[in-house]
């Protein structure tokens, strides 16, 4: 059943008002000039004195109008003004210690408060302005419906014109489709007017007007990454020269000396052993090299990770197991799972378990292995061995470099490339307070799905 609608008051505030203050003054009038009409007096004299009696009575209904409605009339005044952003009215609230001159108080603070603010606003908008245009990445902003909607300078110049002419433009038409979904933070290649190369994307969210947007970050990585990349490949020629220096200069210098035993004339047993010998020496060094090259190819054809739910409890112990040549004491952790794919994960931690045990037979230490699970997304194992500790940091992550005599040099780095493919870190650091080193494995926590509520 429908209510009826309520009708619009037609008498209005005021109006109420003035109702109110004639209708208070209207029983003594009555009064009044019942008076004068009994009291005898001329009629002339009773005329008088009852239209001198009705103009007070209306005159002073209408001051006590405008006495509560022109307080309100300034009310709204400042109040509209305070909605228009204009924050320079001030009401005069005088020696009025009343309700009235307290809310006109209280309004008068309310409007310093608000341009106080407006002018901290005004301020920060400025500075975002102005560091916006100073920065070199190039920002983006766009709607809910893919159209640009800001572009700092540096974008202006990525884009190749002003932001007038930009502005309104569907992300599609500028080669931004793909930036605005998928993965972020990235590394994308990308051509624009003002530029290519290879930009670090970061993206995201915001609201205007109570409608989202999209922020979109450009960044120009391809200088930097070409410094680490040639830095890289210096790295790695040295080591890779180093190998192979070590196995070609053998090589050429017993080539030379077969080659000085065969173009002999006559050759007897001894001559016969020492060829076979230079023989084994090249095909042990050619072995090594082809050692060299197998493990190369390990660390260039990692798969992807085939994450799912590995209890860390487990796995570890299992690992700890495998070591026979001395005992891996496993400090147990709470029960959780990590987010991973159990193969990999059990390779990197059979390396560092296998490293540990090594260091150890050096100094007749011990080693031990433990997870922790701090408050967060991640689970941290921790391989610590009481051995002589690493002498420098510097080179534990480049490829090939090695300090055993019959190390590939692509353990560790196998071993971190897994780690960060899962998200996750691989540290090596000498332990504070106690011998030997500590290899700190952190790995993404595996969150179960949650059920939805019937």
């Amino acid at each position: 059943m429908k209510r009826p609608s309520r009708r619009p008051l037609l008498v209005t505030h005021d109006r109420r008002v003035l109702l109110l203050a004639l209708l208070g003054g209207l029983p003594a009038l009555a009064l009044g000039l019942f008076l004068l009409w009994r009291g005898g007096y001329a009629p002339r004299t009773v005329w008088t004195l009852g239209a001198l009696a009705v103009g007070v009575w209306l005159g002073l209904s209408l001051s006590a109008r405008e006495t509560v409605v022109r307080p309100l009339q300034t009310l709204s005044n400042l109040l509209g003004a305070l909605r228009e952003g204009d924050f320079s009215f001030r009401a005069r609230a005088g020696r009025d210690h009343g309700p009235l001159g307290d809310a006109l108080r209280e309004l008068n603070a309310l409007a310093d408060t608000l341009r106080e603010e407006r002018l901290g606003a005004l301020e920060a908008t400025a500075l975002l302005r102005r560091v916006m245009e100073e920065i070199d990445v190039a920002v983006f902003a766009f709607d809910g419906r893919g159209r640009l909607r800001l572009a700092n300078r540096a974008g202006e110049a990525l884009l190749g014109q002003p932001e007038e002419r930009l502005l309104d433009r569907a992300a599609s038409e500028m080669g931004f489709a793909e930036m605005l979904a998928g993965e972020a933070p990235r590394v994308v290649e990308a051509a624009f007017p003002g530029g290519s190369g290879r930009y670090e994307l970061r993206r995201g969210t915001f609201r205007q007007g109570g409608l989202p947007h999209q922020l979109v970050v450009l960044a120009d990585v391809s200088r930097a990454l070409r410094e680490e990349e040639r830095a890289a490949w210096q790295r790695l020629i040295r080591v890779m020269g180093h190998e192979l220096n070590n196995s070609l200069a053998p090589i050429k210098s017993i080539a030379a000396s077969l080659d000085a035993l065969l173009s002999r004339g006559s050759r007897g047993p001894e001559v016969d052993a020492d060829v076979r010998r230079g023989l084994v020496v090249i095909a042990s060094r050619a072995e090594s090299l082809g050692r060299f090259m197998d493990a190369y190819a390990r660390l260039a054809r990692l798969p992807p990770p085939q994450r799912q739910a590995v209890p860390v409890g487990e796995l570890v112990r299992r690992v700890a197991a495998m070591e026979s040549r001395v005992r891996v004491a496993v400090s147990s952790g709470p029960e959780v799972d990590v987010r991973a794919d159990p193969g990999q994960v059990e390779q990197v931690l059979i390396n560092l378990v296998r490293n540990a045990a090594e260091a150890v037979l050096e100094t007749g230490g011990g080693v031990s292995v433990g997870w922790l699970a701090p408050p967060g997304s991640f689970v941290e194992v921790q391989v610590d061995d009481e051995g002589p500790g690493l002498p420098s940091t510097t080179n534990l992550f480049v490829p090939f470099f090695t300090t055993k005599p019959q190390g590939s040099g692509i353990g560790l780095v196998l071993s971190r490339q897994i780690a960060e493919a899962h998200g996750g870190t691989l540290t090596l650091a000498n332990r504070v307070g106690a011998p030997g080193c500590r290899a700190a494995l952190r790995l993404p926590r595996h969150t179960p799905p949650r059920r939805a509520r019937a």
